[in-house]
């Protein structure tokens, strides 16, 4: 494991691994993404983490297209969501906070060191979230880091509702900040299999 100085990414990062500890039965199972298993979701994962350092290093880009990835589960998928974790943090670990033009593989292009960091720890920690909850465990999302993670998703998501993000689920009075970071990425937070 690379440790990095973005504390954000190594929580979510930590979220992917820790719900990436799936039971063979498992890998088959419906998600919160509602065409994808969670063999799908896991080889997304890892290959938006890969996207996101290749962006930045100009190499080692996704093994396999990130939104149409392969059905079955990964034979090596605890090596292979180690190597994409080591790849991402080892790029981010080069941004510097003060850089203005990150690289990112978004359609916005470059962005603010926190927001491209906060990018690609939206992704691998709501990824985790799906996982988890789709294997029947809970949610790997703290508090903390979702309260950091909503304003990355409200500076990122509406140019990429309907292609990553579904529409936004009305909010509810009682969420809490990791429900409110769910319903505004249009997840149930009470999703269940």
């Amino acid at each position: 494991m690379t440790a990095t100085s973005w504390s954000l990414l190594e929580q979510a990062h930590n979220a992917l691994r820790a719900s990436a500890e799936v039971a063979d039965a498992d890998w088959a199972a419906k998600t919160p993404c509602e065409q994808w298993n969670v063999a799908q979701v896991l080889r997304h994962a890892v290959g938006d983490q890969r996207a996101y350092a290749a962006a930045i290093t100009g190499a080692g880009g996704p093994e396999e297209n990130p939104f149409d990835p392969a059905i079955d589960a990964p034979a090596d998928s605890k090596d292979l969501l180690e190597a994409a974790l080591d790849v991402s943090a080892r790029a981010f670990a080069t941004v510097t906070p003060d850089a203005q033009a990150v690289p990112t593989p978004l359609p916005q292009g470059p962005l603010p060191a926190e927001i491209a960091v906060g990018a690609a720890a939206l992704d691998a920690a709501v990824h985790a979230w799906d996982i988890a909850v789709a294997t029947g465990r809970p949610s790997p999302l703290s508090a903390e880091v979702s309260e950091r993670l909503l304003p990355v998703a409200k500076a990122l998501a509406e140019p990429l509702r309907g292609f990553a993000y579904a529409p936004a689920l009305d909010p509810h009075p009682a969420d809490d900040a990791t429900a409110a970071l769910l319903r505004y990425l249009g997840r149930d937070p009470e999703w269940t299999r």
